[in-house]
């Protein structure tokens, strides 16, 4: 048995060669998906050229220690929200240093659901050089799909803020 060749997502090779060729950092916040953005970063060799590092706050007080996010914006709006997905970004850029970043906070199932916040909701934050924008999306299928069809979307959306 030989050892499997890596596999990095098809999106982390575009999105680390713009990092590389701009000397460029980029970090990760993750709730719902768990370090599943930050791992496929890190699949590629030769990510430290270019990934800082990674935030797994999946409890509200992780989410206020590591990343900063106040608590009260918490509790106004919830952990599943586009302000809260905004502070996790700017965060985590401001605490790893990093010119960009990308934040995850959902409800990736198969409980979790609120009023208005169904399985499969899941709120994105980006920073890129110090500018923020959030959104919205709602994924269908099981707990699996619904991070990484969240890894997809997340991964799309910052190449398209790097260029």
């Amino acid at each position: 048995m030989g050892i499997p060749a890596y596999d990095a997502h098809p999106l982390i090779h575009s999105i680390a060669e713009r990092l590389r060729q701009s000397g460029w950092q980029l970090s990760t916040c993750e709730s719902c998906t768990g370090g599943l953005i930050a791992k496929s970063c890190t699949d590629l060799p030769g990510s430290s050229d270019w990934f800082a590092g990674g935030l797994v706050t999946y409890s509200n007080a992780s989410k206020t220690r590591l990343a900063g996010v106040a608590a009260e914006l918490i509790d106004m709006h919830g952990a599943v929200s586009e302000p809260v997905a905004l502070s996790m970004a700017a965060g985590c850029a401001q605490a790893l240093e990093s010119y960009a970043a990308i934040s995850v906070t959902g409800i990736a199932g198969p409980g979790g659901a609120t009023e208005g916040k169904p399985v499969g909701t899941v709120c994105f934050g980006w920073a890129v050089n110090g500018q923020t924008t959030s959104n919205t999306r709602h994924f269908d299928g099981n707990r699996q799909q619904v991070r990484e069809q969240s890894m997809q979307y997340a991964l799309e959306q910052l190449l398209q803020r790097l260029k």
